[in-house]
């Protein structure tokens, strides 16, 4: 279990989710679950990576297309690993209520007995209420854009184990997607465009053909030719220049500890940022 334990509420919630998240992991990779399927996105980039933000869900992509998929096949291995740490969740697939590549299930449990197995204080335990329900969001695409590399990246914690994902440069490419073309209720992400931040300042280089198949398969690029890097850079300065940045930072502030690195933030910063992208 964590040592020493953070000391706020929202910092001990956080890495509750956190060690869940590992828990579950490891129980997919008992599973054999890394045999056909890669990790991704935000939590992915956050644990194998380094990046220095809290993610909240669990996503993952076949390997190959199928329609096959259902998460009710690990639901077994999941709980049993959560249970043998302490842990008492349930996994509950969510039923799908429109025709959707995406399958989507959730580990739950109540917040207050997770927090006791991981020795919260009493003035922790003491604001928590005792019907909240703590969640894990676990999403698999399967039916994912080709084009993309994996690779193995290895665990220490809570024991040894591996982990397939998506190496960075694809890792990039399914960001920028987001980035360009997310619809989030109206409102701006703030987190995609820490992430794009993040990934210049660490890891530039982008997978440029899968970025273009993850185009092609949601309608956002038809051309004849292949996608290029000035086109890109041409999209990226247009949702630069219409994108609300004191917006972006006040939705991005409660995932990250250092809110001074975004101090930085402008039109012009993000623009240059843009600049150092190296498509692969």
């Amino acid at each position: 279990m964590p040592s020493p334990m953070p000391e706020t509420t929202g910092a001990v919630l956080t890495a509750l989710r956190e060690l869940l998240q590992s828990l579950a992991l490891l129980g997919l990779w008992r599973a054999k679950f890394f045999e056909h399927i890669a990790f991704y996105g935000g939590t992915a980039l956050r644990i194998l990576y380094g990046l220095d933000r809290f993610s909240e869900d669990l996503d993952f992509s076949l390997l190959t297309p199928s329609s096959k998929f259902s998460f009710d096949t690990y639901s077994s291995a999941l709980q049993k690993e959560l249970n043998a740490f302490g842990f008492d969740v349930t996994f509950e697939p969510k039923q799908k209520t429109k025709d959707s590549a995406i399958e989507s299930a959730f580990l739950k449990g109540n917040t207050f007995n997770q927090l006791v197995v991981i020795n919260a204080s009493d003035q922790i335990l003491s604001g928590i209420n005792k019907q909240s329900v703590i969640k894990i969001k676990l999403e698999i695409d399967t039916n994912p854009p080709s084009d993309f590399d994996t690779e193995m990246k290895y665990l220490f914690s809570p024991v040894q184990f591996a982990v397939r994902s998506y190496t960075l440069p694809s890792l990039f490419a399914g960001k920028m997607h987001a980035l360009l073309f997310r619809k989030w209720k109206n409102r701006v992400k703030g987190r995609d465009w820490y992430d794009f931040a993040w990934y210049i300042s660490h890891y530039p280089q982008l997978k440029i053909t899968h970025l273009e198949k993850r185009m092609r398969q949601s309608g956002h690029y038809t051309g004849s030719t292949p996608l290029t890097r000035d086109y890109l850079i041409d999209l990226l300065f247009a949702n630069i220049d219409n994108f609300n940045i004191d917006a972006a930072r006040k939705e991005v502030t409660p995932f990250i500890n250092n809110t001074n690195s975004l101090d930085i933030w402008s039109k012009d910063f993000f623009k240059a940022a843009a600049q150092q992208i190296v498509v692969i």
